[in-house]
């Protein structure tokens, strides 16, 4: 490495490294013009934000071959990927991938409510009483559903796009509430979640990693939170 630094070939934040420089975990290092990944600690997770296209299994076996997330997914070596929560097999959108099993419980956890945000497309306008039923709660066969938001997106012809906030994650648990009031989903795709936005740019089967410094401030944000009080919900 010393020879590396001598002849120029390692690059720290765009300029040539010099013997004894430090770096941490938000700087940017590239050997040979090909960017390093370091790790800081075994308290910095790696975090990639991946657009799913509907389509797609999140599994690691898909059944006869059918396409999964992982496919798409930079290789890993001496870990996995794990996939932070689950989008079923017609829904896209934002799904997130970690190699620390202890984010992923963190952010999937149902005492720590991380909000999941949607647009949904259906046919036709929802009524008063039928928004009012979704806010309030949707008996299902495992328990009641709420959202805790929605509101009107527009749309054209007899298509209507709504943005939903909920902070659970049941298996079709979306789908399955509108279809309690008699309504079918014709598109779903997940937008946010928690402080993750899906990034305009980012289009279906692209990935975006983190950087080290802001996935080990979402672990200290969310170990923060845990150590406070649960303030009720209204």
């Amino acid at each position: 490495m010393e020879g590396a630094i001598a002849s120029g070939r390692l690059v720290v934040n765009g300029a040539p490294a010099t013997l004894g420089q430090r770096i941490g975990e938000g700087d940017r290092v590239v050997l040979d013009g090909r960017r390093l990944s370091l790790r800081f600690g075994e308290g910095t997770p790696r975090v990639l934000l991946y657009h799913k296209p509907a389509g797609e299994l999140v599994t690691a076996r898909a059944p006869s071959g059918r396409p999964t997330v992982f496919k798409n997914l930079p290789s890993m070596r001496g870990g996995h990927w794990i996939a932070v929560g689950r989008l079923d097999f017609n829904t896209g959108g934002l799904l997130l991938f970690t190699d620390s099993g202890e984010l992923a419980n963190r952010l999937t956890h149902p005492s720590n409510e991380i909000e999941r945000e949607y647009a949904v497309r259906i046919r036709g306008g929802l009524s008063r009483e039928q928004l009012l039923k979704l806010t309030q709660g949707v008996m299902l066969e495992d328990g009641t559903a709420k959202l805790d938001r929605i509101a009107p997106l527009g749309g054209s012809g007899s298509n209507r796009w709504y943005e939903i906030v909920l902070r659970e994650g049941r298996n079709r648990e979306v789908r399955r509430m509108f279809e309690a009031l008699g309504i079918t989903v014709s598109r779903l795709m997940r937008v946010r979640f928690g402080p993750f936005r899906l990034p305009s740019y980012l289009t279906r089967g692209q990935w975006r990693e983190l950087e080290p410094k802001d996935a080990g401030a979402l672990l200290k944000l969310l170990e923060a939170e845990a150590k406070e009080p649960a303030s009720p919900r209204s």
